[in-house]
């Protein structure tokens, strides 16, 4: 029976015991910076295979540093503690590791100065998060502004502005929400990264647009660059040119790579995957299950521990 371990407080503990109290500053004021690491179960190989961790702890670095919050451990002491948790958990399907660097001080006022912070990872079992093929909706939430809370960096609280849109999608009937930015251009999902593809080319919004500099959607651009030969155009992108798209999808860690085939009740294409999505879908996902020989050192493999 698969039993969930966390990081917690410089230890190695059974999830059930991770608890932080209520006084907690980043519970009470978004003070905290996370990413989100994919475990791949294959089955064949009886491995688990992170992809491309070493990245997305380079890159919680980089959000802890933003956010002026030290982090204890190093990189290579993340990798260390993540391939342990996912061994010791024992789960033999897909996991998803939530590392954090958070304020940790139990103490009121806002501010990050003058305050302990602490690193936390803890894992769970994560199907997809958007069916196969997604609708959208264009969201009224406008995306945050880096003036505001700056999204290059995996803010905690800077996701009231992804939940807002991702609710108002779901409640008027579609699957995800694509937000805009101040300036009015389409800047990224409430979770991912968007492209779309016009004459065979591959086009995606600019860092400059407020976007997450994605993890998933750099590998799907080198993968298109190597395996296509299709370079990425990055520029700005307005609502209406996503309707007259040929092909439109969204890349994460939680949405994989997804089809987008309809959008605020346009059909995108003949609202089918496209060929180039098709393509750049199979590449990932052998890629990320360890399938492709040529990006192995995309994913670090994790054995499941079997007790004697």
């Amino acid at each position: 029976m698969p039993t969930p371990y966390a990081y917690f407080q410089g230890k190695i503990v059974p999830l059930s015991e991770a608890k932080i109290g209520v006084m907690t500053h980043a519970f009470n004021y978004g003070t905290a910076v996370f990413e989100g690491i994919r475990g791949n179960w294959n089955e064949e190989d009886q491995t688990v295979y992170l992809f491309r961790m070493r990245e997305h702890f380079e890159r919680l670095q980089q959000s802890a540093k933003i956010l002026m919050l030290q982090m204890h451990d190093s990189v290579d002491r993340l990798c260390e503690i993540a391939v342990e948790l996912v061994e010791r958990s024992g789960f033999t399907e897909d996991v998803y590791l939530r590392p954090m660097v958070y304020l940790s001080s139990e103490q009121l006022g806002v501010r990050l100065h003058n305050l302990e912070s602490d690193t936390l990872i803890f894992l769970t079992p994560f199907p997809a998060y958007l069916p196969e093929v997604a609708r959208c909706h264009t969201s009224t939430w406008r995306r945050v502004q880096d003036t505001g809370i700056p999204p290059r960096a995996k803010v905690t609280g800077i996701y009231v502005n992804s939940a807002l849109a991702k609710t108002e999608a779901n409640a008027n009937g579609f699957d995800e929400a694509i937000m805009l930015n101040e300036n009015g251009h389409v800047s990224e999902g409430s979770g991912e990264n968007i492209f779309i593809v016009r004459n065979g080319r591959l086009i995606t919004p600019t860092p400059a647009d407020n976007v997450l500099e994605g993890i998933t959607a750099k590998s799907v651009i080198e993968l298109a660059r190597n395996e296509l030969g299709i370079e990425l155009v990055e520029r700005e992108i307005d609502r209406t040119e996503l309707y007259i798209a040929d092909e439109v999808f969204m890349t994460g860690t939680a949405a994989h790579l997804t089809p987008v085939v309809e959008i605020d009740r346009r059909l995108i294409g003949d609202g089918r995957p496209g060929p180039i999505t098709q393509k750049l879908s199979q590449l990932y996902y052998d890629c990320i299950r360890g399938k492709n020989e040529k990006y192995r050192a995309w994913c670090t493999p994790a054995r499941i521990r079997v007790a004697n």
